[in-house]
Formats: C-alpha cells, sequence, structure tokens
C-alpha cells in the first residue's frame, strides 16, 4: 500500500496527506487533488473500493494523540486535516468539551508536530466559524481579526487547536493555514440544508417571508477551490481566512432560490418572527429555529484580498447543482 511513499515528489506533483477524505467535504477535497495530479495519501478508517491515480489509501481506525504518522508523512509537502470530531445537535457524551479535545485538539496537534518533524512545508487546517462564534448582529460580520468567542464545546475544540497550532508554527519551520468555513453545501448535503431543500420539494408552506436574517453559507466546490489555493500561496502562510460564497442571504432567500432550483413555486408567508421564536422554545427547537433565522455572516474581503481569490461558483449556480444532485437521488431511490 504504501510502495510510492518513499518517492520524492516532483515540482509538477506534490504530495498531500489529506485526513477526513471519506467526509463530505473530504471527498470533493480528494477529487480536486486528483484532479490536479497531486500525489495524495488518503487517511482512511477502511481501504476506498475505487482506486485513484495517485493516490495510496493510508488505514487509521480512529484520530488521537497515539497515532504515529512516520510512515505517511514521509515525502508529504503538504497536509490538509479536515478530519475532527464534527459538530453534534444532540450530544450524549457525558463529558462533551473532553471528547471534542481528544479528536480536534490533541489528535490534531499529535499530526502536526509530527508533520513537522518530518518535514511538511505547510499544514491546513480546517476549522469552523463557530471559532467566532453563533450569530452576528444586523451589518456586523465576523472578521478573521476578531477575538474568537466560541460559545460550546465543538468552537473551543477548534480554537484551542488553532491557537496551538500557530504556536507550534512560530517555534517550527512548518507553515500553517487555518480556514474558517461557515454552513457548507453542495451535492449530498445533510441535516438543516438538506431538510430545507425536502421542504422545498414537497411545496409545504414556510412562515419565513418577512425574516430579515443574513447568513453566509459556502458551496463546498467554492471551499475546495480555496484549500487547493492555500496549498501553495506564499500569502497564506501563518494565516486564518474565513470562507463564504461572498453572498449573505436571509432564510426567505435561501428558500426562494432553492425553488428556483428545484423548478418548484416558493410558497412563504409571513408570520411574526417573535412569536415563530417563542413556539420554537415551547417546542425545544430554540437552536433549531436561530440556525435558521438568526443571522451569521463573514467578511471575506481579508480572504480575497490577501490570496486573490474569487468564489468560481456563484450561488445560484451552486444551487442549480445541488438541487440537481437531490433530484437525481430522489429519483432513484423512488425507482428502487
Amino acid at each position: 500500500m504504501f510502495d510510492d511513499l518513499n518517492a520524492v515528489p516532483t515540482p509538477e506533483m506534490p504530495k498531500v496527506l489529506l485526513t477526513g477524505g471519506s467526509g463530505f467535504v473530504g471527498r470533493s477535497i480528494l477529487g480536486a487533488l486528483v484532479e490536479a495530479k497531486y500525489q495524495v495519501v488518503n487517511v482512511t478508517r477502511k481501504p476506498t473500493a475505487t482506486t485513484l491515480p495517485g493516490v495510496q489509501d493510508h488505514v487509521v481506525q480512529s484520530l488521537s494523540g497515539r497515532n504515529d504518522w512516520s510512515v505517511s508523512l514521509k515525502g508529504v509537502d503538504a497536509v490538509i486535516h479536515s478530519a475532527g470530531r464534527a459538530h453534534i445537535m444532540n450530544e450524549t457524551h457525558a463529558n462533551p468539551l473532553q471528547a471534542f479535545r481528544e479528536v480536534n485538539v490533541e489528535a490534531t496537534l499529535n499530526l502536526a508536530r509530527q508533520a513537522a518533524a518530518a518535514g511538511v512545508k505547510r499544514f491546513i487546517f480546517i476549522s469552523s466559524v463557530k471559532v467566532n462564534g453563533e450569530e452576528t448582529e444586523a451589518n456586523r460580520a465576523f472578521s478573521s481579526s476578531d477575538t474568537p468567542a466560541p460559545l460550546d464545546a465543538y468552537g473551543v475544540s477548534k480554537m484551542e487547536a488553532e491557537q496551538a497550532l500557530l504556536e507550534l508554527a512560530s517555534q517550527a519551520a512548518m507553515e500553517v493555514v487555518i480556514i474558517r468555513p461557515v454552513l457548507v453545501y453542495g451535492p449530498g448535503v445533510k441535516a438543516n440544508f438538506e431538510r430545507m431543500i425536502a421542504t422545498v420539494d414537497k411545496g409545504l408552506p414556510l412562515p419565513f417571508r418577512t425574516i430579515s436574517n443574513r447568513r453566509s453559507l459556502i458551496f463546498v466546490e467554492n471551499l475546495v477551490d480555496l484549500i487547493c489555493l492555500c496549498i501553495r500561496h506564499p500569502a497564506a502562510a501563518n494565516r486564518v481566512f474565513l470562507a463564504s460564497d461572498g453572498e449573505d442571504l436571509s432564510i426567505g432567500q435561501i428558500l426562494d432560490k432553492l425553488a428556483v432550483a428545484m423548478n418548484k413555486k416558493s410558497r412563504l408567508f409571513a408570520f411574526p418572527q417573535g412569536l415563530l421564536a417563542l413556539a420554537a422554545s415551547l417546542v425545544g427547537k430554540k437552536e433549531y429555529f436561530q440556525r435558521l433565522c438568526g443571522s451569521l455572516q463573514v467578511d471575506i474581503s481579508d480572504t480575497r484580498e490577501r490570496l486573490g481569490w474569487v468564489p468560481p461558483v456563484s450561488v445560484d449556480k451552486a444551487f442549480a447543482i445541488t438541487a440537481l444532485h437531490y433530484r437525481t437521488k430522489e429519483a432513484g431511490t423512488s425507482h428502487g
């Protein structure tokens, strides 16, 4: 499996170690790296069924502070660390912060320290906007220079990993790049975004016409484009970047755009936001309501200016691609 791990990459084909390659974002990163003809060490829990050109699987049962990365890091130029313990809506762990720290902090730092010792040039860490916080006020977007203010265990663990990585970069030759995405959507998206697509598809009326919130989102292909740019861009070194599509939308605009993408009629109607919030609290859906109707905006001007980055896929096209995948999947399910 590791026959080529000791090979020295040519300038045209750098070698990248990717964690989380089987996840929603990771699958797209892996596909982009293969398309760009990178050599890839794909860290996975089980070998992939399909052999991809230039990709070697490195099987790891779980991420911890005890993983030995010495073999898989040989000849690697850059690490893209997208694996981690994700935010969980209905947490059941007795000590959530400790559970997040074990994977998102201790395992991350273990990999980063071994990468630095192995001569890896750059370590890209996929963090989260939750390091900034949960909600923004009207016309006040988060920026990468804001003081971190995480409110849950997941956000705290990501913040602690960021801080430790930047401290490591100050003491080692390895550069660190931190990317904080907002909600990521695209083909195969799950959770709230898929629920919105399904609701629009069913033609259900929704009381969000006059909700005036603003939310930043990012299409998975746009995020992957930024990640790949950060592998080599000299101005990315030891910086924190916020990532979004650059177009903030209200919940009503999101649903209207999904309706257009699904070729459905939008069925939004007006209803007092205060009553909606009260109803959500009474039925134990306060956090869900906040995610839909609260504001969370990020300012990506620093990302654009420092890296010369422009999100390559427009929001309308991204919604159309996501909707087409959903319709195709649903058609396959109904005929299966």
